[in-house]
């Protein structure tokens, strides 16, 4: 039992120069907070450490510690994944870094118009480089791309039949389902088809029945295979405009460029989508764009007129540092160097033999591990169970025990089991990152040797 006379002041607890060192980093309001709270709980509990200077400085140590634990850390993506939805999918590229510190430390004309004097539009530079890239009519940028559908119906359809595939009524991450996503935006929703199958007939029938929309689904977290049909996108927004109603594709990743020159499936892009016809086309901007995390809508200048009106906008809208992240990110989309300068698409389009030659580097430096062919994903909601070769660095010792101790580590590297061993996928390591992902590598292995 702690002798209670021997709890020091709180003031003298502030005067050591250790804890001068604390608050002068957490602050002395946090710090003398933590010490109140220390001394209390020592008070209170019988069976607390010894009370004195000693043991609260050590205490206080630790609990202001735990203070910066509780951030959300960096790490490296060590997995192979390209789109990792937990590790916050796309890495943004240099010059969206550069953006956002150069423009974040003073005020930004974020809806000042500068000719006028007056109020501007917010997400209007990125709004402009949108319609410049894919030749749509007009855009808005929300914070992500459940958001963007929500608005488009609850806008431009609240109380109205949309139709939709069965086979697309999907569950995205999280446990988010779309037809609840839907029906909070107070549509009602008409299933068409089967899980597997949908004709355009089935559209038709809808129609008959006052559906007011047809609503497309892009597959891009899962894949209908064998026995199953589905109408070209153009006759789905063929139907809807003779029909004389809206026509609305949720795209998902919105990729601006090809994968299939990389070996992938081809995803159907962007501009794709507004050429078949649809009359308003949402994605995200933070899975194979490459960008920050937002909702991105693309169609109709009089339909994306009405939503920027909608009162929803306000609680859906993008802030600054994704719109200044996104600007600099469709810039390099611009000046087309997307490829060389953006993680997603410089990481699809890595060399097998430059992924080789970084798994030799990493196991020479290490001087253990073995080099085993392997495969990376795209991930993120993008491309199911499409692959790309690569090549891995697997350790068989202690492989559960290690991948803690890869979490564990500073920086932290997230890696993945697979057949019986931990591996490294190069695919998804930065430049920057291989000696602290080395440096890691070396304290674990020697934690397991002991």
């Amino acid at each position: 039992m702690s002798d209670l006379r021997a709890i020091p002041s709180v003031n003298k607890v502030l005067e050591q120069p250790e804890v001068q060192a604390l608050s002068s980093y957490y602050g002395r309001d946090l710090v003398t907070d933590q010490i109140r709270k220390i001394e209390s709980f020592i008070r209170q509990t019988p069976t607390s450490p010894a009370a004195n200077l000693e043991s609260i400085l050590s205490e206080l140590e630790n609990r202001l510690v735990e203070f910066d634990a509780t951030r959300i850390p960096r790490l490296i993506n060590a997995t192979g994944v390209i789109l990792h939805t937990n590790l916050g999918r796309a890495p943004l590229c240099k010059a969206a870094l550069e953006a956002i510190a150069s423009q974040v430390n003073g005020y930004q004309a974020l809806e000042f118009d500068l000719e006028s004097g007056k109020r501007g539009q917010r997400g209007e530079s990125a709004e402009v480089l949108l319609t410049q890239l894919t030749s749509a009519e007009a855009a808005l940028v929300v914070n992500n791309n459940a958001s963007a559908i929500m608005l488009t119906l609850s806008a431009l359809l609240k109380g109205k039949q949309v139709a939709i595939s069965r086979g697309q009524m999907v569950e995205i991450g999280g446990g988010f389902r779309m037809p609840e996503v839907f029906r909070q935006s107070g549509v009602k929703l008409m299933e068409v088809g089967t899980t597997n199958r949908v004709r355009l007939a089935d559209y038709q029938e809808a129609i008959d029945a006052d559906a007011k929309a047809l609503l497309a689904v892009h597959p891009s977290n899962y894949k209908i295979s064998g026995f199953a049909e589905a109408p070209a996108l153009e006759k789905i927004a063929a139907l809807a405009k003779s029909a004389g109603i809206l026509s609305i594709f949720d795209l998902g990743s919105g990729a601006l460029l090809d994968t299939s020159q990389f070996g992938l499936a081809h995803e159907p892009t962007v501009q794709e989508a507004l050429a078949a016809g649809f009359d308003l086309i949402c994605f995200s901007g933070d899975k194979l764009l490459g960008g920050p995390q937002s909702g991105i809508i693309l169609g109709r200048a009089d339909l994306i007129a009405k939503l920027k009106k909608h009162q929803l906008l306000r609680p859906l809208r993008a802030d600054k540092l994704c719109l200044i992240a996104l600007e600099a990110t469709l810039t390099q989309y611009l000046y087309g160097r997307a490829l060389a300068e953006i993680p997603v698409w410089q990481m699809l389009s890595r060399s097998v033999d430059s992924i080789l030659r970084q798994a030799q580097y990493l196991q020479n430096q290490l001087g253990a591990g073995a080099l085993l062919p392997g495969f990376s994903t795209v991930g993120g909601g993008s491309l199911p169970e499409e692959t790309l070769p690569t090549t891995l660095l697997g350790f068989s010792l202690k492989p559960e025990k290690m991948l803690a101790l890869l979490r564990g580590g500073s920086p932290a590297v997230i890696a993945r089991i697979e057949n019986g061993q931990l591996v490294i996928d190069p695919r998804t390591i930065q430049p920057d990152e291989e000696e602290a992902v080395l440096y890691t590598l070396k304290i674990s292995l020697a934690k397991l040797k002991r």
